[in-house]
């Protein structure tokens, strides 16, 4: 099992720098714990796939719609890719590019060939995405996942500083949200009593 089978393996718990972004690329909060959970369909590796690295992610502005993987299958082009995890095949490139993605096989005609540990941590890239996580950190952090299980300290301080900050911006959207409440129900109640019916 490679470094990142492990990490993976490791996120998929309870439920499951940089250089310039793609167009569309920022980031956004999610709730507490998303950088914990990878939501797999297919978590299982078959033996042969114990040959790459690892990678890291980007920061969007919306979760991107995916697809259920084919079980029992485990090679994918990036077309493929792009149907399952919603990305689009430039954001992907950029992930390589930048060093979030680890080494991606290819085939004889020169085409990427991802594996399911490829869309795993693609997966757990999103979650990363969606708590607002600079891309520099997130870069970051696939490097010490790369680096072995010496880094776990700095992992586990990079996610929890995240897990402060998502919490903070939480805090911030339900004030925000009571002020929204507010309003909306000051303004129906001060309709006229006909448009209330």
């Amino acid at each position: 099992m490679t470094v990142m089978e492990t990490e993976t393996a490791r996120t998929q718990a309870p439920s499951q720098a940089a250089t310039a972004a793609p167009a569309g690329v920022a980031g956004t909060a999610s709730t507490p714990g998303v950088a914990e959970s990878v939501d797999s369909t297919d978590s299982t590796d078959s033996a042969d796939s114990a040959d790459s690295a690892d990678t890291k992610a980007d920061a969007c502005a919306s979760a991107p719609t995916a697809h259920p993987r084919p079980s029992g299958q485990d090679h994918y082009t990036i077309s493929e890719v792009v149907a399952f995890i919603g990305l689009t095949a430039h954001t992907l490139r950029w992930y390589e590019r930048i060093g979030l993605m680890p080494h991606i096989d290819r085939s004889h005609t020169g085409q990427r060939r991802y594996r399911n540990r490829d869309l795993d941590w693609l997966t757990f890239v999103g979650k990363l995405r969606l708590t607002g996580m600079p891309v520099a950190d997130m870069v970051r952090y696939a490097e010490l996942v790369r680096e072995g299980d010496h880094t776990f300290t700095e992992r586990h301080e990079l996610l929890e500083q995240t897990r402060r900050d998502v919490r903070t911006r939480i805090s911030e959207l339900q004030d925000t949200l009571a002020v929204l409440d507010y309003k909306i129900n000051f303004y129906a109640d001060a309709r006229p009593a006909s448009e209330r019916l």
